[in-house]
């Protein structure tokens, strides 16, 4: 957990992880500092088998990210011929933290509670589902600095809206507010100001309470297979599942299913999650 100087706080809830950004005085942007400490939060999460779902917010009423520190960006952008051979092969976890990571198979869920610009919305692309707080806001606001997106925006972000959608607001610089982010697809949810975290770790603790082993291997092959190929997306389906069968979890898996031992199916028990629970 870290300090209350820190730029990036890391709480544990339990199975849950919250990352919080913690820069609300300067709208909560990403500089060289907190590069290094989001790096260090993910790496965190990633390792740690006792967390199971992660949540992203940032700390204040105001912003959830507003992009790069642009004051320090000679700091964050690499400065040789090596370091940008490096980054254009893939070697760099990314200008504003380890935004260019593609292999975290845990759930992880953006509470966005203010506005998500630039490499602040790339970071809210980062996750699976983003929980919108009624004030919020999204765009591409860099483009009136002639600033590219360099932190998954332009892969990510077509991925959600659509090809179509994503080419007006990154073209545009257009900003949207939470409601408009919810009718095309970029918000999951939006809920009433200064309550995206509460619903974020309400989800999240859901999901904790879920086998975990096929959620990750079903997120990889959404991951890894999409854009591809139809045949070579199932084959990737398959090696995913496939990865699953005969492994103890899915067997005690089966098992409870065949037994109906399940926490939603205990008689005179509330149920645990908000799955199919039959009278």
């Amino acid at each position: 957990m870290g300090s209350d100087s820190s730029e990036v706080l890391y709480e544990m809830y339990g199975r849950v992880a919250v990352i919080k950004l913690n820069r609300p005085e300067a709208r909560n942007c990403i500089g060289p500092r907190t590069h290094v400490e989001l790096i260090d939060a993910w790496t965190r999460f990633r390792d740690d088998d006792d967390a199971f779902v992660a949540v992203m917010t940032g700390v204040g009423d105001k912003a959830f990210c507003a992009g790069a520190d642009l004051k320090a960006v000679a700091q964050l952008v690499p400065g040789t011929p090596a370091e940008v051979a490096a980054n254009n092969r893939g070697e760099r976890p990314g200008y504003l933290g380890p935004s260019r990571w593609t292999d975290i198979y845990k759930p992880i869920i953006a509470a966005v509670n203010g506005v998500a610009y630039a490499g602040g919305l790339e970071w809210a692309c980062f996750a699976d589902i983003r929980i919108a707080e009624e004030h919020a806001s999204f765009g591409v606001t860099c483009r009136r600095w002639n600033i590219g997106l360099a932190d998954g925006g332009t892969v990510r972000l077509p991925r959600i809206v659509g090809t179509g959608r994503a080419l007006e607001l990154i073209i545009t610089g257009r900003v949207i507010d939470a409601r408009e982010a919810l009718a095309i697809g970029l918000a999951n949810e939006v809920v009433p100001s200064g309550q995206s975290l509460t619903r974020a770790l309400e989800l999240a603790q859901f999901i904790a309470e879920l086998p975990q082993e096929a959620i990750r291997t079903d997120k990889e092959s959404v991951a890894r297979g999409y854009g591809r190929p139809l045949g070579e997306a199932m084959m990737i389906e398959a090696e995913c599942f496939n990865r699953l069968i005969g492994s103890p979890d899915m067997q005690e898996g089966l098992r409870r299913f065949a037994e109906r031992d399940h926490p939603d199916r205990r008689a005179g028990e509330p149920p645990v999650t908000p799955g199919l629970v039959r009278g």
